[in-house]
């Protein structure tokens, strides 16, 4: 007889999903164990945010860091031994931390709540699915989430863009200012960006100190990250025990159907290793959880766990994106000054208009960007766009000091809608370095999102236009031409086992629990019905709040 542990809850990844899950549970009094398939992180150790690029000695290129050597990323689109297949003709990059946090250490912090019209756009417009759940079901847990983490913002009154509960927002950049007057000119709504970095102490953390390098890690806690926020308190209860560098390989279960753990390969010794409890949650990424249930297979589940309904990896989606740069010159020989900030925008613009008169359906947010940071990475990357004239030597260093921060850019983030032709599955033929089948991606944009890139491209430019600036790229004039980032580059991948109220239809119930499975639920961005134009995290959190409370319920009531 095993004398390995059975903990009441196995949690597969932590990041925000995962991170939540233990923090409620635990605190509910469940032994909880948690599965991470990187390797450990500490802000207060690891972070470099306050290294300088001739510190670097490969001046700043990315190795296992993608975004930058002293970035507070693990993982990558690519990675050594874990490849993905793509099926031929097509493209889908998917991106996968390895980390403990995952994507919460290098996030952009921006904590949008999906909006009451996002829980039933088919019911608005014929396209996609409803949710089996709507905003007032969701809300407390976002109020819970807001006094919990803490976020920026101003209360707007807007239909489909609710507000939340607010720190002050920091004042906008000197180009901000005057994005805003061309926003308002052209009659496109901007307003202060609301984003989970602490402008006021809170829960104590300190408040943001306005370094600009919210990527590389916040050795002050003072931006969200699983981490700093919610990992600490479920390990100060003593009920949760984190094991990283743990690969999942598939979730075990008994001949009555149930979840009875998890195995896992060890990354640093190779050998696998099993897990057991009661209680399964997968929050490993939405892909990866898909993934993880194509191949949990077993006589009782030949076609992987939860899939009775054949919809794990069906309906993946991403945010649209496409982006526009601008010289304009009432920025130019601007007087230097600090512009750092809050790491990312001050402002942005969301969703502004009514479909009835466009020719594609949903909508997106804008996202800019420019302004005179101090000296980082990446910080002079399309330098080439800026006007020429020095050469080099003074007049070269003059130059840059009269064009820098007269650039300014927008980048759209929109909601792609569902199609059969966008998914992911098992390869038969490829495995990773650990011998785990691997997924193979199919992806294809259809025209809503092809003919909503045109729209952003139209948007931007007309708002440099009205800025006295010239955009630095021509305009484009056909639909392979939109400037449409390929599938996964926004890293914003939902919905391959999505909840629903019919289990011939989707994987989940509307507590997020396998409708093949009692004992087994998903907390990632696998449930999402739809994309919506907002980023994915906040909404995340809340519903991995909700579905940990489902189930701490259950557990009193004996029911798990």
């Amino acid at each position: 007889m095993s004398s390995s542990p059975v903990y009441d809850v196995c949690v597969v990844g932590s990041g925000a999903g995962g991170g939540m899950v233990a923090k409620v549970l635990t605190e509910a009094g469940a032994e909880v164990v948690m599965l991470e398939a990187g390797a450990p992180w500490d802000t207060r150790t690891d972070s470099q945010m306050f290294a300088w690029p001739y510190e670097s000695p490969r001046r700043g290129a990315g190795t296992e860091r993608p975004f930058g050597e002293f970035d507070a990323c693990i993982g990558g689109w690519e990675l050594e031994g874990e490849p993905y297949t793509v099926a031929a003709g097509e493209r889908f990059d998917w991106f996968r931390a390895r980390m403990l946090g995952g994507r919460t250490n290098h996030w952009g912090r921006i904590s949008l709540r999906y909006g009451p019209a996002d829980f039933r756009r088919r019911s608005l417009d014929g396209l996609g699915d409803d949710w089996p759940i709507g905003y007032e079901d969701l809300k407390p847990y976002y109020d819970a989430l807001d006094r919990l983490v803490g976020l920026f913002g101003s209360v707007e009154g807007l239909a489909n863009e609710p507000d939340g509960i607010f720190q002050p927002p920091p004042r906008p950049r000197c180009y901000e200012l005057l994005i805003k007057q061309s926003c308002d000119r052209l009659g496109i709504t901007c307003i202060p960006s609301r984003m989970s970095i602490l402008t006021q102490a809170h829960n104590g953390r300190s408040a943001c100190h306005y370094c600009g390098q919210c990527g590389r890690g916040c050795r002050t806690g003072s931006n969200f990250s699983s981490p700093t926020v919610l990992l600490p308190p479920a390990l100060a209860t003593g009920r949760l025990t984190v094991m990283t560098n743990a690969m999942a390989r598939e979730v075990t279960t008994n001949t009555s159907g149930l979840a009875t753990g998890v195995s896992y390969v060890n990354t640093e010794d190779g050998k696998e290793y099993q897990v057991r409890a009661r209680i399964v949650v997968l929050a490993a990424s939405a892909c990866e959880s898909a993934r993880l249930l194509l191949n949990s297979k077993s006589p009782r589940f030949p076609d992987g766990l939860a899939n009775s309904s054949g919809a794990v990896g069906r309906y993946l989606t991403d945010s649209t994106g496409s982006a526009v740069a601008g010289f304009v010159p009432a920025l130019q020989d601007g007087i230097p000054h600090n512009e750092d900030g809050a790491s990312g925008m001050h402002v942005f613009m969301p969703w502004w208009l009514e479909n009835a008169g466009l020719d594609f359906p949903r909508g997106y947010h804008i996202e800019p960007w420019g302004g005179r940071r101090m000296p980082h990475f990446g910080i002079f990357s399309g330098i080439e766009h800026y006007p020429s004239g020095g050469g080099w030597g003074p007049s070269l260093k003059e130059d840059y000091r009269r064009y820098y921060g007269a650039v300014v850019g927008f980048s759209g983030r929109g909601e792609m809608i569902p199609n059969a032709d966008s998914y992911c599955e098992i390869d038969p033929d490829v495995v990773d370095r650990w011998g785990i089948p691997v997924l193979r991606f199919r992806f294809q944009w259809s025209d809503h999102e092809r003919l909503q890139a045109r729209h952003m491209q139209q948007t931007f430019r007309q708002i440099i236009d009205d800025m006295g600036g010239t955009a630095l790229t021509p305009e484009p004039t056909r639909a392979d031409e939109y400037h449409l980032e390929a599938g996964g580059r926004i890293i914003h991948e939902a919905g391959v086992t999505r909840m629903g109220h019919s289990p011939t239809t989707s994987v989940l119930n509307a507590d997020c629990q396998a409708h093949d499975v009692k004992n087994l639920f998903v907390a990632d961005g696998g449930p999402f019905v739809s994309q919506a134009d907002k980023n994915l995290t906040w909404t995340i959190m809340a519903l991995a709040m909700r579905t940990s409370r489902y189930i701490a319920d259950a557990r009193n009531r004996g029911e798990l």
